[in-house]
């Protein structure tokens, strides 16, 4: 079977070179697989998603317990659109905005460079906002939705960095305190959860971090199959619930 490649993007952000592939996998039978790259570090593929869609379902689901409907939720982070995918399958979210720091992810879903790129761009529900997710949840005077810095957010799920403790962008570990997470809750109702994807196991730290802001958290092991060491890998989802009191 004869090997395929193709890269369908690059260009240069602030963060470095960043690129688009699409490549057939032999060892898969030709599976076509998606990959994103920041010069030489992966940053996302298509052939790994278990956990990005379950941060959706598994954040929806703790909203579900709390019987609540027309949800206005919260992505950071765009990538390939999976856990946004996942988010829109959900009849009760009412809106979804995903937050993407770099144009030319959201470019790639608008010119359907990726797979799920039309079917987030045609739904009326959803929006792409080019923005710094971190910039916007830690400013008190700012919130989620330019037309109405004061709207509260039901769900904010963060998909962005490598884990709480392995960052993009230096910049970013401010969120991950007390007072940054603090922050953040005062954007969500109450009873609004919060759900962060982590490609490493789950952390004791974070998970006392999160019990500091939040009233209830848990964490998520989720297993999937890695083709290339012939078991299995995981991701970590930590969700977090705010006080349904306020």
């Amino acid at each position: 079977m004869s090997f395929k490649f193709e890269e369908l993007d690059y260009q240069k952000t602030p963060l470095g070179g960043l690129s688009l592939r699409r490549r057939s996998e032999p060892m898969l039978n030709g599976v076509v697989i998606y990959e994103v790259k920041l010069d030489d570090e992966f940053l996302m593929s298509s052939l790994f998603t278990d956990a990005e869609v379950q941060l959706a379902r598994f954040g929806l689901a703790m909203l579900a317990d709390s019987h609540q409907q027309d949800l206005d939720i919260v992505i950071g982070g765009l990538g390939l659109g999976y856990t946004a995918a996942a988010a829109l399958q959900h009849r009760a979210v009412r809106s979804l905005v995903v937050i993407e720091v770099m144009e030319q992810v959201i470019e790639w879903h608008r010119r359907e460079l990726v797979p799920l790129g039309r079917d987030l761009t045609a739904d009326p529900r959803c929006t792409l906002m080019q923005a710094d997710f971190f910039e916007l949840a830690s400013d008190p005077a700012c919130g989620f939705y330019r037309s109405s810095p004061g709207r509260l957010v039901h769900g904010v799920f963060l998909d962005i960095d490598h884990s709480p403790q392995h960052w993009l962008n230096p910049g970013n570990g401010a969120f991950y305190t007390e007072a940054g997470l603090r922050q953040l809750a005062a954007k969500l109702h109450p009873g609004g959860v919060f759900g962060l994807w982590s490609n490493e196991d789950p952390d004791d730290g974070f998970m006392s971090l999160l019990n500091t802001v939040f009233q209830s958290c848990r964490s998520h092991v989720v297993s999937f199959p890695n083709p290339y060491t012939g078991g299995k890998s995981s991701n970590t989802v930590y969700l977090a619930a705010k006080d349904a009191g306020g």
